[in-house]
């Protein structure tokens, strides 16, 4: 074996979530193995990139994305290849996918197994949450299961009826089962009375294309699902976690249910912080449809806001990959349409540029893009940049800023909702386990390199990376 490294980043701002450094990165077998000071000579490696002072960040860490998902009649066109590339494109070098049961026939344990088998062909790493629609009495064996493949995290959603819509006595149960197993429950929070009984307000009233989606998705529905699910969460004492945040309102009940020593989190997507309902008056606004919609322009503010002071504590894309056909089936009918839009490849200069002009730090950044995902979905060896943690890193330039053209993206689309956009925080390199995927020559494709990740429990994870982050501290 070499004596020399497989790889030496020379010359790095190296920046961590809790700081930044000036560093040489020295990668051997996949792994970071050390830090050495930039005020040295750089290492000796097989190969060298010279980082020139440049910003190295950890890998992204896309906590929810859907990948060749079926809901009703609708697929999503793409595969764990093209989603797997796209991210890599993106700086994203691991994402988690969801196994969500397609129909009444298949169970939660069958629908992240089929995810895993899909899986192997990933470019990037990947994990699983498993999803629960309804309880039966095989429901605790099968989370077992799933917890003893690594996929220690359900999600459930309170609307949808007839689909995906879990009941309320199914969530208390998972919930008690997640205690149990040290899990992590994942909630999709919209209060389904509300939103049925507004969209057929609308409907009657003939105002149910895609033009009037923001009004049959008030606010209030968000708002009161988050308010519910937080009391079965204190009554149980399940971590919970609230993905695709899209108002204030909702970010401030966790942030409240938190100070009371609640374990809660707030996810929120990049749309949601940087487009508003206007959208839906748009040329297009088939490009938006998504659940819940946009936001008023004064809310996508007050979003953005929170999300820069960190009472928002992720920013995932909610990758779904439909094209403009099949948005364009049913523009007539929002009850009709797919809802999801294309995201995993332009997660990081959409979040970068929205958080840092709303004065957030580059450290703050990395926390929500990177940090923070890894961190509460328990994923080992992600998420920072230091000694024994994969080597997943990203250069960039901060001032670099690009055009989105969603015609030149690599997602399986034909469309992004961010067309047209000035932004900045693109990677110019991306390395992934300690391979070079892109760089100024283009995207090198590793093949079906991406491992399935097997995440710890919850709270074993909390503790042990609190402990860890203490002990560096003191050296």
């Amino acid at each position: 074996m070499s004596q020399q490294p497989d790889l030496v980043i020379s010359n790095a701002t190296v920046v961590n979530s809790d700081g930044r450094r000036a560093a040489h990165i020295v990668v051997r077998d996949g792994l970071v193995t050390d830090l050495a000071d930039a005020a040295g000579p750089a290492p000796a490696a097989l190969r060298t990139i010279d980082a020139a002072g440049r910003l190295v960040i950890p890998g992204g860490v896309d906590g929810h994305c859907h990948v060749a998902q079926v809901t009703g009649r609708f697929r999503t066109l793409d595969d764990y290849r093209t989603t797997s590339t796209a991210a890599l494109w993106g700086g994203t070098t691991t994402i988690i996918d969801f196994g969500i049961p397609r129909d009444a026939q298949e169970t939660p344990l069958a629908a992240v197994l089929h995810k895993k088998e899909l899986a192997a062909e990933s470019r990037c790493d990947v994990a699983l949450h498993g999803a629960v629609i309804s309880w039966d009495e095989t429901v605790p064996w099968q989370l077992e299961q799933l917890a003893a493949e690594g996929v220690r995290s359900v999600k459930m959603y309170t609307t949808n009826r007839g689909t995906t819509m879990a009941d309320g006595d199914t969530i208390l149960k998972v919930m008690r089962e997640m205690v149990r197993l040290d899990g992590l429950t994942y909630i999709h929070a919209e209060h389904d009375p509300i939103i049925a009984d507004c969209t057929e307000q609308h409907a009657q009233d003939g105002r149910i294309g895609i033009g009037h989606l923001h009004r049959t998705r008030p606010e209030l529905a968000e708002e009161t699902s988050v308010k519910e699910t937080l009391a079965m969460a204190e009554y149980t004492g399940a971590p919970v976690y609230f993905v695709h945040q899209s108002t204030p309102g909702a970010v401030d009940l966790v942030s409240d249910a938190r100070s009371r020593g609640l374990e809660a989190f707030s996810e929120t997507c990049p749309h949601y912080v940087t487009l508003d309902d206007s959208v839906y008056g748009s040329a297009f606004p088939e490009w938006f449809a998504c659940c819940p919609p946009m936001r008023s322009a004064r809310t996508v503010a007050a979003l953005r806001e929170r999300l820069a002071t960190g009472a928002i504590h992720t920013m995932s894309s909610d990758h779904s990959c439909y094209d403009l056909s099949q948005k364009r089936e049913r523009t007539d009918d929002v009850r009709a349409m797919p809802h999801g839009l294309p995201g995993v490849e332009t997660r990081m200069p959409v979040t970068f540029t929205a958080m840092t002009g709303a004065g957030a730090s580059v450290e703050d950044f990395v926390e929500a893009f990177s940090a923070g995902p890894a961190r509460i979905n328990a994923v080992p060896g992600k998420g920072r940049i230091a000694e024994g943690f994969d080597a997943d890193l990203v250069i960039f330039d901060p001032a670099e800023e690009r055009t989105v053209d969603g015609a030149n993206l690599h997602m399986g689309t034909d469309f992004s909702p961010f067309h047209g956009d000035v932004l900045a925080g693109w990677p110019a390199v991306v390395v992934s386990r300690g391979r070079v995927v892109l760089d100024g020559q283009g995207f090198h494709d590793p093949g079906a390199a991406g491992r399935f990740l097997a995440r710890n429990g919850f709270r074993q994870h909390q503790s042990a990376t609190t402990a860890g982050v203490a002990h560096a501290a003191a050296f």
